[in-house]
């Protein structure tokens, strides 16, 4: 029985990773997109807590560990290796994960 709810667990890990999607686009301040509904007027930057990600139009909202991922990505891409720069305005991220009502549970993200 246990050999059973192994190889089950198991299968399913592998079922919710095959329907994992790629998410391209800007990264967005989520908290400033609700009062705005402008994605160019907010810009990711290294304080923000809430993120989004605006695909080809489309504002996808980050789930909370999504969030944690997407601010130490941020705080550490390539162009923050001198603090003293200011950090480009307009932040592109590669979001792998899964998406359900507008929200994606974010499995890995790629800042640049």
């Amino acid at each position: 029985m246990r050999k059973f709810v192994s190889t089950a667990a198991l299968f399913g890990l592998f079922a919710v990773a095959a329907f994992a999607e790629s998410y391209s686009g800007k990264l967005l301040d989520a908290s400033c997109y609700d009062q705005q509904k402008k994605a160019s007027a907010c810009d990711a930057t290294s304080t923000t807590a809430s993120f989004a990600i605006d695909v080809s139009g489309t504002v996808y909202k980050l789930d909370t560990a999504g969030n944690t991922k997407a601010s130490a990505a941020l705080k550490n891409r390539a162009d923050r290796v001198d603090p003293s720069k200011p950090q480009t305005k307009d932040v592109m991220a590669k979001v792998e994960g899964t998406e359900k009502a507008g929200t994606i549970t974010v499995t890995s993200i790629d800042v640049q």
